[in-house]
């Protein structure tokens, strides 16, 4: 038995004499065999069709299936298993010898095509290993062969017709050879054949040494984003300070701001929650002006839902609806930032899609340019009109985000280019489209503030409108806005373009008032303490008031206005400050209003405001309009964990929202409602 092993022992170790036209053969076959690699496994196939080496390699596994070692057959096996796992799988892993000797851990990327090198000449082992695996490749041939002309017996050719021997006279297969056809059945049905042995070490080592690492994973950027705000306005002692001044706001950016924080999983950054910017997203059905008047006041007065000792002063200002058909030419500059940080897919695509909405709403006497800034400002598109949407849209479809962002040079160049669109009669308006990253040029909000105060002098307006968010600035967009004769919106969604830009593009471009200032004063004899939900950002000092040269707010068709008080009554136990040992105030004895309401507003091209004055009085009318108002001004205190709420939360909120839902013709109270409850679920985590 032992001479029988050792002599199998010497066949295996026995190199075969060098054959040049065998070599040339096996190169060839060699070479075909690794073309055939790069495609798809073929199925699977029977052992019958599996070719072996004839000789005395067929006597030694005659051998070894005699013997039924199972224990020898199984200790080779792992040996083999453990040197093809330190061969092929190390390398794979980054954990190879070579590896821990550079110090470094590359990664080979394993699912692109590799291109393996061919040598001039291969070890002979290597060749009958080729010469083995291109017969495999071939083996399914073997059934057609006797079909073609034969020429010449070549080596090949006698081994296939030895394999078709001993598959015709077989026997049943013993538990070796069924161990070996289950492995080879596992091998052909894998996805891909791999190199092995040198081979694949050799690809490995050559992988190692020209540095293949993986693609690294993209870092997540950093949040820069910015929001201007200011401290809660704190509750005042009328006796003390009975006048509150403050400028309109009927910008809407910071509720689309919140609601994009919570669909995406996360409660607002309470800096970017301004309440009456939430207050005033919606649409509100206040009675409009009648006759000449640009503005109808109307104020309600109900009690507080989180405070039964205390009540609301809700004060609506509703402006003028002209007729759409009547409304003056627009000329329309878009200044689009398509700066690198546009890129992602709310950025400009977002943009893009918006203003071609915005299109279809515009008249034939209308006019559009196109600037875009980045690294440097450029004129996109000279002004063309409105209706020649194919010019427009080409101007568009060619923008691509990339480089920095020369935000200064982009506005000067947007304002030049609307003042020489302006004619008598028309409106000339820059609608600057941005993510607020102004980081080259003039990038402090207060310089910005003053470069616009000295631009709206020209009489162009700017409104701001804000995509994406990470690297959002907030603060910069409110400081153009309001300095701009403007308004800033957030569009996150394609509805909510919708909204801005085709539902209420008259109110967004076509302005009835600027300057538009309201100041109320308390009666101390039925106001002892107050406090102004809102409007931080939007103070103004009591002389301000009657100062025309002071800008405030602006006011466009068909725009609602909204400002809510919360009052205390003398003597009330929600009262939240003791009385002054030595203060008095004068007191109007005798009546029963609550304070009086002063408006001033200028009309568009005017240098002169007028006033419009107004008593607040209780006992007036409460309408779902006023009860959703304090909803969401509800909604915006729970963003910012106000302390003046007590123990009125989410629940409630949500309750008194759906009850004075109302019609909501456009699903946006509903919204609000399902933001609500977002926020709730989210708040307890």
């Amino acid at each position: 038995m032992s001479d029988e092993f050792d002599a199998f022992k010497a066949a295996l170790r026995a190199a075969p004499a060098a054959d040049p036209a065998a070599k040339a053969a096996a190169m060839r076959l060699a070479m075909e065999n690794f073309d055939r690699l790069q495609g798809s496994t073929e199925g699977l196939r029977p052992k019958q069709d599996r070719p072996v080496k004839a000789g005395i390699l067929q006597k030694g596994l005659a051998m070894l299936n005699a013997l039924k070692m199972k224990p020898v057959l199984t200790a080779t096996t792992s040996v083999a298993a453990l040197l093809v796992g330190f061969v092929v799988i190390l390398p794979l892993s980054g954990k190879g010898p070579m590896e821990e000797a550079r110090g470094k851990q590359p990664a080979l990327q394993v699912d692109a095509p590799v291109d393996l090198p061919v040598p001039d000449a291969l070890p002979e082992p290597m060749i009958e290993a080729q010469t083995g695996a291109a017969r495999k490749k071939e083996a399914p041939k073997v059934a057609e062969a006797p079909a073609k002309p034969a020429a010449e017996p070549s080596a090949e050719a006698g081994a296939q017709a030895n394999l078709a021997a001993d598959a015709t006279q077989s026997a049943p297969l013993s538990e070796p050879e069924v161990v070996m056809q289950n492995d080879q059945a596992l091998a052909d049905a894998a996805p891909a054949p791999m190199p092995t042995g040198r081979a694949v070490a050799k690809m490995a080592a050559e992988s190692y040494a020209a540095g293949v690492v993986a693609e690294p994973m993209p870092q997540p950027q950093p949040n820069t984003e910015t929001f201007a705000n200011a401290d809660a306005n704190p509750v005042k002692v009328t006796a003390e300070e009975p006048v509150s001044t403050f400028s309109i706001d009927v910008d809407t950016a910071s509720y689309a701001t919140v609601r994009s924080s919570l669909n995406a999983g996360y409660l607002p950054d309470p800096a970017s929650v301004r309440i009456e910017e939430m207050v005033n997203y919606f649409p509100y059905a206040y009675p409009k002006p009648e006759g000449d008047q640009a503005f109808r006041p109307t104020i309600a007065v109900m009690p507080t839902p989180w405070n039964p000792n205390t009540r609301l002063v809700n004060i609506a200002i509703q402006g003028a609806v002209p007729q759409v058909a009547n409304r003056p030419p627009l000329n329309l500059v878009f200044l689009l930032d398509t700066s690198g940080s546009m890129e992602d897919a709310n950025k400009l695509p977002l943009l893009k899609q918006s203003l071609a909405l915005m299109l279809g709403q515009l008249k034939p006497e209308d006019q559009v340019a196109i600037v875009a800034y980045a690294g440097s400002a450029g004129q996109v598109l000279p002004p063309t009109k409105a209706t020649d949407t194919a010019v427009v849209m080409g101007a568009l479809d060619q923008l691509a985000a990339g480089g920095s962002t020369a935000g200064a040079q982009g506005l000067e160049l947007a304002y030049q280019t609307a003042e020489s669109m302006k004619a008598e009669g028309e409106i000339s308006r820059v609608l600057l489209a941005t993510d607020g990253d102004f980081n080259v040029g003039i990038d402090d909000p207060e310089a910005l503030k003053s470069f616009i105060a000295k631009k709206r002098e020209s009489g162009v307006y700017l409104s701001v409108l804000g995509f994406g968010r990470g690297n959002l600035d907030d603060a910069t967009m409110q400081a153009l806005a309001q300095n701009g004769n403007g308004t800033a919106s957030y569009i996150d969604t394609l509805n909510e373009a919708r909204k801005v830009l085709v539902d209420q593009l008259s109110g967004a471009l076509y302005p009835i008032a600027d300057n538009v200032k309201i100041q109320v004063e308390w009666n101390p004899a039925q106001v002892a303490e107050y406090r102004l939900i809102g409007y931080e950002t939007r103070a103004l000092a009591r002389e301000d008031f009657n100062n025309d040269k002071v800008d405030a707010g602006d006011i466009g068709a068909g725009t609602a206005v909204t400002a809510i008080y919360e009052v205390t009554a003398p003597n009330s136990p929600a009262l939240r400050n003791d009385p002054l040992r030595y203060g008095t105030a004068a007191t109007l004895e005798g009546s029963d209003e609550l304070g009086y309401l002063r408006l001033r507003s200028v009309a568009p091209g005017g240098t002169d405001s007028t006033l419009q004055e107004t008593p607040i009085l209780p006992g007036t009318p409460v309408t779902d309009e006023t009860r959703f108002a304090a909803a969401i001004a509800g909604f915006g205190q729970l963003l910012t964990d106000t302390k003046y709420l007590g123990d009125w939360g989410w629940d409630q909120a949500i309750d008194l929202a759906l009850a004075s839902r109302g019609a909501d013709e456009f699903g946006y109270r509903i919204e609000a409602v399902n933001l609500m409850r977002t926020a709730k679920a989210l708040s307890q985590r």
